[in-house]
């Protein structure tokens, strides 16, 4: 059901006196003590506080309550402190009911009952709390309007006998009455309807309910409504979450028809044998699905792992005539700017063959423009862009200048700035700044981009390298992420040399490579400086599973059983020995460090590096057990452990808020 009723939706914009003049006010009745609860019709001034509107139509319905424009506080204020509380999954139910019994006048006011089919004028003649619905009659004089002409009061009727005059609290809109008196009751009925819309997921109550409800489920899913409808969230991730949503909704329908037939089948049939696995591949579906959903319900993990976006940017090739083209991009060409450009750039050019040029006065059109091999020079200015660089094709985009002198700003709300997906991009000598963003700064989908000598002040996530591509950034400063700085995918490469990454939420993110699907990223970090971040330097993110795999592996193997922590001091130098040969053998061009006395430098670098081994030391032997299950040999785990290696070396971590290196569970 949606939001509001088809023909309820007040004017855009328009919002009650509450809002504009103190948001908390509009429940200031609501938000009372337990014990003042009771007398719901006492209030410090006459009048309501909440706004009315007139519902859009050809029947003139009275003046509705405006409810649906709250604000994220105040709901979530609503749930947490007088609604929900610290209730359970399976305590939902009676928790609101209870709730509801404290604020909700039992009679004497009028709604509109409305369905996808037809909206009515009712009475309440009185509430039954637990069932969470309204006994009604029709009011007089009858008001409705329905899609279907046929809809007459004798068929009105008939439909209530049916439902024995009982509705749900949801489906009513309760009737604007300026008194104040129905305040609490219309916002009480507004925080059911969202919540059952929203919020509630059908298999909720069959959750676990060792957590808070509120905490685990209510919270996440409050706050993505409203970062969907702050337009925080991709339009791609929007989409998915939906699918995903309909997707669960589906299979768990299915689960439930089987499980009731399962009740109903002899016992050892055939049939039952049948159902059964069927059931289990069933809930083996639902608890994906409902993971997935988890990720990105979850503010921090949505862009971890619940969007991969796919990029279906078309590669241009070759120009037909085979030639290539320098596209000079300049918002005014003096004189004095094209003499430079002859002498330090194009005469270099014209020299080696006769080569066409073209002029820009921005740099979205040069890349629009372009095709495999050409180079794009952008002169020294302040462009301001509206769209993304879609780039498809191998091409040099480089400044004629310093980073500070050449600023590409990208405007307006949008998806990526820079979409790389060509089999050798180069990037050069330019300043990207980002502005009202949704998704990273620049996406490497495939192929290959290096970066050197930019800087990018980003908005969201920083650049994030996908599974299969690779990307080199050196000389190059990045700040300002909400997200991670860098995030590495499974099966990627990525190599880091002499940069500064700083003031994000963390550093450089690692995202989960153990799953069997997945290959080791390669990874090189050299001469680094990675400081100021909110979180860590650089975080592992690898889901809980592996940290209770481990812990059996390490009971179950005596390989494991020598990186346990050691009790004894011979036990301790030989782990540290053991190190520093990991160490060792993953940088290739690293040299022993002192044992007694590391610095915080060293310590960093040694820290990812053992904690990275110990994660791919561990992915190999899972997979070796399960090949050695198929009577299937696997080479040594110490080669597995070093393939994600080129060097960590000579990185610099300093006033990170957590930290150099931190794992994050999941």
């Amino acid at each position: 059901m949606a939001d509001g009723p088809r023909a309820m939706a007040a004017p855009p914009g328009r919002r009650g006196r509450a809002d504009a003049e103190e948001p908390a006010a509009a429940e200031r009745g609501l938000f009372q003590d337990e014990d003042s609860c009771s007398d719901c019709s006492n209030h410090d001034k006459p009048g309501s506080n909440l706004q009315s509107f007139v519902p859009e139509g050809k029947t003139h319905f009275p003046e509705i309550f405006q409810t649906s424009q709250l604000l994220f506080y105040e709901r979530f204020r609503a749930y947490q402190d007088y609604i929900l509380a610290d209730c359970k999954a399976s305590e939902v139910r009676e928790f609101t009911a209870e709730f509801l019994e404290k604020v909700l006048e039992p009679s004497g006011w009028r709604a509109v009952w409305h369905t996808n089919v037809f909206e009515v004028l009712v009475e309440v003649t009185d509430v039954d709390f637990a069932a969470l619905k309204a006994v009604v009659r029709l009011a007089d004089p009858y008001l409705c309007e329905s899609q279907v002409s046929s809809f007459t009061l004798e068929c009105m009727n008939e439909l209530l006998d049916l439902k024995e005059h009982r509705l749900p609290l949801q489906e009513l809109w309760v009737v604007f009455d300026d008194s104040g008196v129905f305040d609490q009751t219309a916002l009480a009925i507004e925080h059911v309807r969202f919540f059952y819309q929203n919020i509630w997921r059908s298999w909720d109550e069959e959750e676990e309910d060792e957590y808070d409800y509120f905490v685990r489920c209510v919270e996440p899913r409050l706050r993505l409504h409203y970062d969907i409808l702050e337009d925080r969230v991709p339009s791609g991730l929007i989409v998915d979450y939906h699918n995903l949503l309909s997707q669960c909704e589906e299979s768990y329908r299915k689960f439930l028809n089987l499980r009731s037939s399962l009740s109903n089948c002899n016992s050892d049939s055939e049939q039952e044998n049948i159902s059964m696995v069927e059931g289990l591949k069933l809930y083996s579906e639902i608890e994906q699905l409902k993971q997935k959903l988890k990720l990105i319900e979850n503010p921090l993990l949505r862009y971890v792992f619940g969007y991969q976006k796919n990029s279906n940017i078309q590669a241009k090739g070759i120009r037909p005539n085979g030639q290539k083209v320098m596209h000079v991009v300049s918002s005014t060409m003096m004189t004095g700017l094209l003499r430079s450009l002859l002498r330090d750039r194009l005469s270099q050019e014209l020299c080696k063959e006769e080569t066409e040029i073209q002029f820009h006065s921005d740099p979205l059109s040069a890349i629009n423009a372009c095709y495999e091999g050409d180079t794009v020079i952008v002169c020294p200015g302040h462009y301001m862009v509206h769209g993304t660089f879609a780039i498809a094709d191998s091409i040099d985009l480089e400044g004629y200048g310093l980073p500070d002198d050449i600023v590409i700003e990208k405007r307006g709300k949008g998806d990526t700035f820079v979409d790389c997906t060509g089999v050798d991009i180069k990037i050069s000598g330019i300043k990207f700044i980002q502005h009202d963003a949704v998704e990273g700064i620049l996406i490497i989908h495939r192929g290959k981009t290096t970066l050197e000598n930019c800087v990018l002040q980003c908005e969201t996530t920083g650049v994030t390298v996908r599974t299969s591509a690779e990307f080199l950034m050196k000389n190059s400063d990045l700040y300002g992420a909400k997200g991670a700085g860098i995030e590495i995918y499974p099966g990627s490469k990525c190599t880091l040399s002499d940069n500064g990454i700083h003031h994000c939420k963390e550093g450089i993110l690692i995202k989960d490579f153990l799953d069997e699907h997945y290959d080791i990223p390669k990874i090189s970090m050299v001469n680094n400086v990675i400081h100021n971040n909110e979180g860590y330097g650089v975080v592992l993110v690898k889901p809980t599973i592996f940290s209770d795999l481990q812990e059996n592996v390490q009971d179950e193997t005596e390989e494991n059983r020598a990186l346990k922590v050691p009790t004894s001091e011979e036990a301790d130098t030989a782990e540290r020995i053991d190190l520093e040969e990991l160490i060792q053998c993953a940088t290739g061009k690293m040299e022993l460090y002192a044992r007694s006395s590391l610095s915080e430098q060293v310590e960093g670098n040694c820290e990812i590096v053992n904690e990275l081994v110990a994660a791919s030391t561990q992915k190999g032997q899972m997979k070796k057990k399960r090949l050695s299950e198929l009577g299937i040999t696997q080479a040594d785990d110490k080669l597995m452990s070093q393939e994600m290696f080129v060097s960590i070396v000579g990185n610099q971590f300093k006033w990170n808020g957590k930290g150099s290196f931190g794992t994050f569970l999941f």
